[in-house]
């Protein structure tokens, strides 16, 4: 019998170096805001703001902390010596795009965090974590340390977790986590099927790949972890994204696909061999009938999806019965799409609601609400013996709101990322957060 299980969700907090520095290629929204000014502040009060709204519906929604930035060891690390304010000064004098780099704010979007199988679907009946090692872009490289410390401390009890290292740091290996994850089950503590999805397979030279911009999650990757969390055949699906969605700025499957329960939404140029993917994942899931929903292209264009991030929606469970999809404010200010979702409500399948969440600082560095969330399915059991300092409560929220509004500043430009106040005002905001949340000394600067 299948143990009572929920989805918890883990939104990444905003770190206060949120920036502008159009550091990943292949990211429309990133490129074309490159430069432009933030607001770290604002950043992070609409990510506590989406947070509160999914916990006053009910939803378990926890908090992974932001990482230090700019990160001093990183620097260090390349050459750059002398003070904290020396490392700092000489790096943006030698290569701005470093210290940009090591400054980047860009692990508020948990969905890269790691991979995560639930316990109902490994050989040992645990929760498995694999940080992502995210080796496509140099400042996302630098993240699975300090990820790993983090959902060590949140997860820490052995009997219940089982945590992993990352995969290597090379491209043949490269794993960019739950954004080319999805799990499609009978109810979250039925045995499921995770559907691992990749770029290009790294040792196959004759195997499609895309043109303009790269793969970054392989079929190697996909299948290491697979093992690494005791998955059967039974338990995983390998699919490969369409080269041509890639080309076309989908840099992660969460662009452009997006699953929950039985329920698949995704876009007619989601994969290479849809229809195999679709037979595969039939012929593995148990207890329930797989319903794909197929967004064709003569409805909402790629190029369309891709502009309103329609697909990195987070796609919940109603309590009455049905899903909801809580999708990013570009969704309605885009005709086709904003006409789909209304045909998609009133057509009487299981999307049943849309609501709409403003995230307009993390779109502007291409990261919609899925971006911004790591997936943990849990037993009763496991929630209980996970760490609840991070699970968020209407106390938390506002000493949070308070925490951000105390530390975070208005605006943020690529020119003060040099600041050694800046890096000052981090530390002493994180070290308080690591106290808030309970997690003990995760950050470099506290060992």
């Amino acid at each position: 019998m299948a143990s009572k299980a929920i989805e918890a969700n883990f939104d990444g907090l905003v770190g206060p170096t949120h920036n502008y520095a159009g550091l990943s290629w292949g990211n429309v929204a990133s490129k074309s805001n490159v430069h432009a000014v933030s607001n770290p502040r604002e950043a992070a009060l609409q990510g506590l703001q989406k947070m509160k709204r999914l916990a006053d519906r009910g939803y378990v929604q926890g908090i992974l902390p932001p990482q230090e930035r700019p990160h001093i060891p990183t620097l260090r690390r390349l050459g750059f010596s002398g003070s904290d304010a020396d490392v700092l000064r000489a790096a943006a004098r030698a290569n701005p795009v470093i210290l940009a780099a090591a400054a980047s704010a860009s692990c508020m979007w948990t969905a890269n965090a790691a991979t995560v199988s639930p316990s109902a679907d490994t050989a040992d009946h645990r929760v498995h974590f694999t940080p992502a090692n995210l080796s496509a872009k140099f400042h996302r490289s630098i993240e699975h340390v300090e990820t790993g410390r983090a959902l060590r401390s949140i997860f820490a009890d052995e009997a219940f977790f089982a945590h992993h290292p990352a995969l290597p740091s090379v491209s043949q290996f490269g794993d960019e986590g739950a954004a080319n994850h999805t799990r499609l089950c009978a109810g979250y503590g039925d045995p499921g099927v995770e559907l691992f999805v990749y770029g290009q397979a790294a040792f196959d030279e004759t195997a499609p790949a895309p043109v303009r911009y790269p793969a970054r999650q392989t079929l190697e990757a996909s299948q290491a972890i697979a093992r690494l969390h005791g998955l059967s055949d039974r338990h995983a699906v390998f699919a490969q994204q369409n080269p041509n969605a890639i080309d076309a700025g989908v840099f992660h499957n969460d662009v452009i696909a997006v699953g929950n329960g039985n329920v698949l939404f995704y876009h007619q140029l989601a994969f290479l061999d849809e229809d195999r993917v679709l037979a595969e994942i039939r012929a593995r899931l148990e207890g329930t009938e797989l319903v794909p929903i197929r967004v064709a292209e003569a409805d909402v264009p790629l190029e369309d999806a891709v502009a309103s991030y329609l697909f990195n929606s987070q796609l919940l469970n109603l309590p009455d019965g049905g899903m909801m999809l809580a999708v990013p404010g570009e969704c309605r200010e885009i005709r086709s799409v904003s006409a789909y979702l209304d045909a998609l409500v009133a057509s009487g399948g299981p999307i049943r609601a849309v609501e709409v969440f403003d995230v307009k600082q993390s779109m502007r560095n291409g990261g919609g609400p899925a971006c911004l969330r790591l997936r943990v399915a849990l037993t009763h059991q496991e929630l209980a013996a996970m760490h609840a300092g991070v699970l968020l409560t209407d106390q938390l929220y506002e000493r949070l709101t308070i925490w951000v509004e105390g530390h975070y500043r208005h605006e943020l430009s690529q020119d003060d990322l040099a600041d050694p106040m800046l890096l000052d005002e981090s530390r002493h905001a994180l070290d308080e957060l690591s106290g808030i949340l309970g997690l003990g000394s995760i950050y470099d600067f506290q060992r």
